[in-house]
């Protein structure tokens, strides 16, 4: 039996920054010996509140080094921020990465915290289940569903695509703005992930392909012209119609007519079709809804390997207000029998479910850094050169590699952005498949589709060979592929079949 202050913790797991956020807003209101730093501060400057040193507090995974009150030694995971970074340990094998939360470093000794004060106990109220639980309806699970937003409506119909060309087609998506145009020019993206920038132009004109018609362009003239293909009504009057918006917008109806060379009355329908297009397609499918996008965790490249942080800016830094705990304790030694132990036990589930969400905060900045790590270790090629060297990867691998559960690693995956100096990526980004090949290594999706393209260039243009022949071919080189594995790569690189290479091949002759 699964309690409810596991599940909540789980719930918090799977969700982003901002979507915590949300969560420890509501708990704010809920519980009034919760608060934030910067109201702690303000009282304190007013003479209302306790001062800094006597308040516990949680600070995405940091707390302050000293307490007043403790005669115990401090058992805080990082130091305090006037006292600077900690170098972090070197993590294992050759690659050294930094495991750091806003400014606190942390190493590998702090992955157990304990409270002094603060400390989580099984018999505190919280674990009672005496007022301290969040309720089950309150996550972001149930939370009130408005429809797939554009960015998730473009992931799903790339799904089908895989290796580098889904690497690419996500990377456009994320670029793409809530009217459902390029925000970045094709260059830009092929010199970040470090492509031909006429593959980012291939994997483009496949985005362009998804629904709705029109997404993906990167001007007003390239949407409608997106939309009139689609509708087959794309001719060269119509193109020469699109191609002069900007007379459309004046009016000047007979420079148009000039131009499209078309009488009155097919003129008359052009701009009717015209005015039948969307300029906006990504609003109809939740852009106006689309939550932005900021990044969990931070990869930067120093001078000891790569630096992994989470971004404590995006989190709410938690205090147990000390003063209002005591005026509620003083009120309640003074009260009736009745009265005072109703008091009381409010203050303890109060508190306890305070140590708690602490706690639970503490461990899940803990878990997304460990996991973080791993996959940064894992795919340093990628970080180094680029997606071209993105290695197979399953949730299997990097569980395995930290000790950890799967389903552990699939939540913390879930909703989370990594932002490097390659771009803006989710974490489930980095988990590509794998071809079985003969000598018992895997190797990479995106390994065989290259040796595939490199096999379509060097065959005979007039004896083109065929998706069987080709499958014949990997295997000789030890890759199992499927015959229909083959064809799908094929269309995935945008190469036509046998017989139309051959067509092409005959009329470029001709």
């Amino acid at each position: 039996m699964v309690s409810p202050q596991l599940q909540a913790a789980i719930r918090l797991l799977a969700l982003g920054n901002l979507e915590l956020s949300d969560e420890i807003a509501a708990e704010l209101e809920r519980n009034p010996l919760l608060t934030l730093a910067g109201d702690i501060g303000e009282e304190s400057a007013a003479g209302e509140g306790p001062d800094r040193e006597d308040a516990d507090h949680w600070d995405s995974g940091r707390e302050d080094s000293d307490r007043a009150d403790s005669g115990r030694e401090d058992s805080d995971r990082g130091p305090a921020a006037d006292e600077g970074t900690a170098p972090a340990e070197d993590a294992p094998g050759d690659l050294s990465v930094d495991l750091r939360q806003g400014d606190g470093a942390l190493g590998a000794e702090d992955q157990d915290v304990d409270y002094v004060e603060e400390r989580f106990h099984h018999d505190c109220a919280a674990d009672s289940g005496r007022g301290g639980d969040l309720p089950d309806d309150h996550g972001f699970d149930n939370m009130a569903a408005d429809g797939p937003s554009l960015a998730e409506f473009l992931q799903q119909q790339a799904l089908p695509l895989d290796g580098v060309d889904l690497a690419i087609a996500l990377q456009i998506i994320s670029l793409i703005d809530e009217a459902g145009y390029l925000t970045e020019t094709t260059d830009r993206i092929a010199r970040r992930l470090g492509v031909a920038p006429g593959e980012v132009e291939r994997v483009l004109g496949l985005v362009q392909g998804f629904e709705p018609t029109g997404v993906g362009a990167r001007n007003l003239a390239e949407c409608i012209a997106l939309q009139a293909k689609e509708a087959d009504r794309y001719d060269p009057p119509m193109a020469m119609l699109i191609a002069n918006l900007d007379l459309v917008a004046r009016g000047d109806f007979a420079q148009l007519r000039r131009l499209c060379e078309v009488d009155a009355e097919d003129f008359s329908d052009m701009l009717r079709e015209l005015r039948g297009y969307d300029p906006k397609p990504g609003l109809a499918h939740g852009g106006g809804r689309a939550i932005p996008v900021v990044p969990d965790i931070f990869v930067r490249r120093n001078a000891r390997g790569w630096a992994v942080e989470l971004n404590s800016q995006t989190l709410p830094h938690l205090i147990i207000d000390r003063h209002y705990q005591a005026n509620i304790a003083a009120h309640a030694a003074n009260a009736p029998e009745a009265e005072r132990r109703q008091e009381q036990r409010f203050l303890d589930s109060c508190l306890g479910q305070a140590q708690w969400l602490m706690k639970t905060l503490d461990q899940r900045a803990n878990t997304i850094l460990k996991v973080a790590t791993a996959i940064v270790e894992t795919q340093e090629s990628f970080f180094e050169h680029g997606v071209l060297h993105l290695k197979p990867l399953t949730l299997k691998q990097i569980a395995d590699r930290i000790d950890m559960h799967e389903s552990t690693v699939s939540r913390v995956t879930s909703n989370k952005y990594l932002s490097c100096a390659r771009g803006l990526f989710d974490l489930k980004y980095f988990f590509t498949t794998a071809i079985q090949s003969a000598g018992g290594e895997d190797a990479s999706a995106e390994a065989v589709r290259q040796k595939l393209k490199a096999l379509i260039e060097a065959e005979d243009v007039l004896k083109p060979l065929s998706d069987d022949r080709l499958a014949e071919l990997l295997a000789g080189e030890g890759h199992d592929v499927a015959r229909r594995t083959v064809a799908k790569y094929r269309e995935s690189m945008g190469i036509v079949s046998s017989f139309n290479r051959r067509r092409r091949a005959l009329l470029h002759m001709a």
